[in-house]
């Protein structure tokens, strides 16, 4: 089936307009998800925030109670002892200067990059690089760390921690997970990261905070989600 007719087949599943309950919009995409390949599943949520304000810019980082269902590559900035932890708690490559010269001539065959806080001063000129990829560490998603967090670190990453940001037109993108994972599964990951998002809430805001909430997988439609709902389902999980 050509992956047009394959979407257009998935869309009649999908009525325009409707808004879904979340078990019901979890289980459109799991059927929806009909390319060869496990799709990832991907969650949009718009918010009534202005990102141009420094004091609205809604950021986070967490770790998915189920995980995100897919390998992360995972480079570490770190030399002497934070080095040989990073190695066992099951970094893909470690490494000091070496690295940050690999990276700085191009090597970005990574997912996701962590570093001691003693060499950000050398790492920080990696921006040009790793910043466009959204690779760059950062303390405020827990990517840059002391020697004795290392550890921790990589672990929760590799686990499945995801990193978010508002974007320019206030909406948050990101990934919880793939289609073939058990919809309660994929629920739970919904529900924590809404919970984080509500939680982030600036003081600032005004109006509806939560404006739109909807999940498709790679190739599928747009599910959209009651926003009320699952705003009230992520509150119950506090």
């Amino acid at each position: 089936m050509a992956a047009g007719k394959r979407f257009r087949t998935a869309r009649t599943l999908v009525p325009e307009g409707q808004k879904f309950g979340v078990d019901a919009a979890v289980d459109l995409v799991k059927k929806t998800a009909t390319a060869k390949f496990d799709e990832s599943v991907d969650v949009s949520v718009r918010l009534g925030v202005d990102p141009k304000q420094a004091d609205q810019m809604v950021r986070g980082a967490l770790s998915l109670p189920h995980g995100s269902g897919k390998t992360v590559r995972v480079i570490v900035f770190a030399d002497g002892d934070a080095a040989r932890a990073a190695q066992e708690a099951g970094a893909d490559v470690v490494g000091g200067d070496e690295l940050i010269k690999r990276v700085d001539d191009g090597w970005v065959e990574f997912d996701k990059a962590i570093a001691v806080r003693s060499l950000m001063a050398k790492v920080g000129k990696l921006g040009r690089v790793l910043g466009p990829r959204g690779l760059m560490p950062n303390p405020k998603t827990g990517t840059v760390v002391g020697p004795e967090q290392i550890a921790e670190a990589v672990r929760e990453v590799k686990g499945g921690r995801i990193d978010f940001k508002v974007e320019k037109a206030g909406i948050i993108q990101v990934s919880i997970g793939r289609a073939s994972m058990e919809a309660p599964h994929l629920r739970a990951n919904l529900l924590a990261l809404m919970e984080l998002i509500v939680k982030l809430k600036p003081s600032t805001a005004k109006g509806t905070y939560v404006r739109s909430v909807s999940v498709s997988s790679t190739m599928g439609p747009g599910v959209r989600i009651d926003p009320n709902e699952v705003v009230r389902l992520s509150e119950d999980v506090r």
